[in-house]
């Protein structure tokens, strides 16, 4: 049994024969291709400069009706048998679909087929049948409504490397009630008919990169269902010379409504006739009626016309999706909130107040670190460590302008970290450290954790702070050796994972003990260079900032030299220098034992506040730091544009060696037309 006839969900014997025509494809569709670039400028400025729903709107007068009333049997994902309900004379011409049963999610969990669900036995098989419940169960692992938006986005972002240079993300209208529903759409390659299948089936995974976020094949199903009962997905897709447009409906009111056992998703793909540029329906002309039948009476789009008009903004390849009937908080209103600021979406209700003093609140209140909870436009500006320059997101109509957390730090340090178990290396990574720019005015603090350029905890309290222990230390870095839950919104807790936290923990109070009179504390401790051979756990006293657990020596001396004096802070650089000259050897000594891989831990100190008298070379040594920094980004940046260089030197020699195969085509026909004329 193949994907398709699993997830083809009607079955073509109880229909009638039924004559379709075929639907003529709008004029100019043929060689869009070419056009791909033009066509994507303007609908990046169509939605940069238009503050209004992007959704084609039609009065209720000018909507048609199909008459088609079709008999029907549904299939689910995981079964192939016919439904015990009688869906048989589905009518859709009501201008109105209803909604679900409850509008709040929490409360929504509540499902009754009538039917006392079971598994039964169809040709002496065991069949796995997937309750309809499970939509909303499985989509509780969305704690958060802008997570779930961010799983989506993360589609759109693994379509970068396919040659996709924005996602949208605007309020839309379901034109059925005027209702508000969430636009995502983006100009990736778009998905051909197996494609979509995988999509709305779970645990289906195409991303093998591993630079890919999404790897769990479920995230679209929790998302979508976390934020709205039902789901419509347009998607066209170019593969060689075959196009081919797919249109699938995941609707929880549906099931809800009919009283399914078992999960159903209608879903209809339609293929580009060359020789008559036309559109021609796929999988069979009863199967198509019956999946159209549901689509049109349980989607926003009462008409097949109507469905057909959504691919116009699309392009020659794309994604579309359209969520509706959003969720309602517990006041009754939308959980998204498009109307407090029409430039962003909000969570209703979820604006958050922090204790400050009545001078710095408003300051609290306004930080990133705060309004990222209720703000999706703040959010998505801190969602991803790294954007190319080739890719926007644009949210309402602006586009959302990238934002580095580590440039907000000041007196950064860098520090390695390299994790172990079964006395091997799991990895590495450099995590910057310090205080918020408006320390200590601001109360927030914590670790901003990405995985694979995708950020995963946000201001990550690792500790809780007494007597301002550790205020307004905040830190970046990118754990790729750890995983993340299904939800994107934590990590597993793994013993690596929390030897992580143990480490980010003596990262902060070491950092505080001995930096806090940089912002006006009471120093804690002071610092003097010091080697140690051993590591010293944490037990409540201050230890020394550790910039290593094992050594950082890699490759050549020359390479393991230059790694130690780039973690080595500027401070204490400029303090080893006014040492006696019996201190200098010591340090060339921790050098040469790096080098030889024989130290595995060493602890650096840096002096505290008082010592740095000249505020000037204070100021010139943090700027160095930043540029050391802002090297390493730009040197791996150019590693990426390289990679993308030959991707698309390869792409170009495609399309030569395609239009040299289609020239040689056209002069052979042309030859042909002469013959025959003669």
């Amino acid at each position: 049994m193949t994907l398709t006839d699993i997830v083809d969900l009607s079955s073509d014997d109880e229909l009638g024969e039924v004559d379709v025509k075929p639907v003529k494809l709008e004029p100019g569709l043929v060689g869009r291709k070419l056009q791909q670039n033009e066509n994507n400028k303007a609908l990046l400025a169509k939605h940069q400069k238009s503050k209004t729903p992007c959704a084609i709107r039609e009065s209720e007068e000018n909507r048609s009706s199909n008459a088609l009333s079709t008999g029907h049997s549904s299939s689910s994902i995981l079964d192939q048998g016919q439904s015990p309900v009688d869906d048989t004379g589905l009518s859709y011409t009501s201008p109105l679909s209803p909604a679900p049963l409850c509008r709040q999610f929490w409360k929504a969990g509540n499902y009754n087929d009538g039917i006392g669900s079971k598994v039964t036995i169809q040709n002496g098989k065991n069949y796995l049948h997937v309750h309809p419940m499970f939509l909303h169960s499985n989509a509780t692992s969305h704690k958060w409504a802008f997570g779930a938006i961010a799983e989506l986005l993360d589609n759109a972002v693994d379509e970068i490397q396919n040659g996709a240079t924005f996602v949208i993300v605007d309020k839309t209208s379901n034109p059925r009630d005027g209702s508000p529903a969430l636009l995502i759409q983006d100009n990736g390659s778009g998905m051909d008919p197996e494609a979509m299948r995988r999509c709305m089936s779970f645990g289906f995974s195409d991303k093998k990169s591993k630079s890919a976020i999404g790897q769990y094949g479920n995230g679209f199903k929790t998302s979508t269902m976390r934020l709205g009962a039902d789901v419509i997905v347009f998607s066209r897709h170019q593969d060689k010379r075959v196009l081919t447009q797919s249109i699938g409906l995941l609707s929880y009111t549906f099931l809800a409504r009919t009283g399914h056992d078992r999960i159903v998703v209608p879903m209809v793909d339609y293929e580009f006739n060359t020789s008559t540029e036309t559109l021609e329906i796929m999988h069979g002309t009863e199967h198509f009626m019956s999946n159209l039948s549901m689509l049109l009476q349980w989607s926003p789009y009462s008409t097949e016309a109507d469905l057909l008009k959504q691919f116009n903004d699309i392009g020659a390849h794309g994604t579309k999706v359209i969520i509706y009937n959003l969720w309602f908080n517990d006041d009754g209103n939308v959980e998204l909130d498009f109307d407090t600021d029409p430039e962003d979406i909000r969570i209703s209700g979820d604006t958050k107040k922090v204790n400050a003093s009545s001078k710095w609140k408003t300051v609290n209140e306004e930080h990133i670190a705060n309004r990222f909870h209720y703000s999706l436009r703040v959010y998505l500006s801190i969602l991803y460590l790294r954007i190319p320059e080739t890719f926007q997101i644009v949210l309402r109509g602006r586009v959302v302008e990238h934002h580095n957390i580590a440039n907000d730090l000041k007196f950064p340090e860098f520090i390695l970290y390299k994790p172990q178990m079964g006395g091997s290396v799991e990895g590495q990574v450099i995590t910057t450290i310090g205080f918020l720019k408006e320390a200590p005015h601001v109360s927030f603090h914590g670790f901003n954790v990405y995985h694979k350029n995708r950020l995963i905890l946000p201001f990550w309290q690792v500790v809780s702070y007494l007597d301002s222990r550790g205020r307004g230390v905040v830190g970046v870095l990118e754990a790729n050796f750890v995983e993340p839950s299904h939800n994107k919104q934590d990590f597993e807790k793994t013993s690596l994972f929390q030897k992580l936290e143990a480490r980010l923990k003596e990262m902060t109070w070491e950092y505080w003990d001995y930096h806090c009179g940089l912002i006006g504390y009471q120093v804690k401790k002071k610092l003097i260079p010091q080697v140690s051979s051993n590591r010293m756990p944490h037990s409540g006293v201050q230890q020394p900032v550790t910039l290593g657990q094992s050594s950082p020596a890699v490759g050549s001396k020359k390479a393991a030299v230059g790694r130690f004096e780039q973690l080595i802070p500027d401070s204490q650089v400029g303090r080893i220098k006014r040492k006696e000259n019996g201190d200098i050897p010591l340090v060339k000594n921790v050098k040469a034992k790096l080098i030889d891989g024989k130290s595995q831990n060493v602890q650096l100190v840096n002096p505290t506040g008082s010592q740095l008298k000249d505020a000037e070379a204070v100021n010139l040594m943090q700027e160095n730091k930043k540029l050391r920094a802002k090297c390493l980004e730009y040197e791996k940046r150019g590693e990426e544009l390289n990679l993308k260089v030959t991707q698309l030197r390869s792409e170009i020699k495609e399309l030569n060696d395609e239009y040299s195969q289609m020239m040689s085509e056209l002069e052979s026909l042309e030859t042909v037309k002469e013959e025959s004329g003669v």
